[in-house]
């Protein structure tokens, strides 16, 4: 069983910056299966950052430039943060933490960003 919890959500202004990050442990866990999601208000949820199978980060197009993804490994733990800068209103969302492995994702519960004036 894999457990995966997010942190690190809050309210910040247009421009500012946060700082998400994601626990997952569990057996045989790896940094390349970990995501984030985020879903706002009456909208699906959507990708927004990832690790390709090769470890290389990949984004959504909006997201380019002002989000980073980082991961470590550990033994049966892995951690992972999204750094958001220049944050805009569009941004505003519940962000999830996902672990893909072959079987099955592993969600996390979300962790809340608005950003407002």
């Amino acid at each position: 069983q894999v457990q995966v919890v997010e942190s690190g959500g809050g309210l910040v202004q247009p421009g500012g910056s946060l700082r998400l990050s994601c626990a997952a442990s569990g057996s045989g866990i790896s940094v390349n299966g970990m995501g984030w999601y985020r879903q706002a208000p009456g909208k699906e949820r959507e990708f927004v950052a990832t690790f390709t199978g090769t470890g290389n980060p990949y984004y959504r197009e909006s997201v380019k430039g002002r989000f980073t993804i980082s991961g470590n490994n550990a033994k049966n733990t892995v951690t992972v943060a999204l750094q958001m800068n220049g944050l805009k209103p569009e941004d505003t969302a519940v962000y999830y933490c996902v672990y893909s492995s072959t079987q099955k994702d592993y969600w996390g519960r979300g962790t809340q960003v608005t950003v407002s004036s």
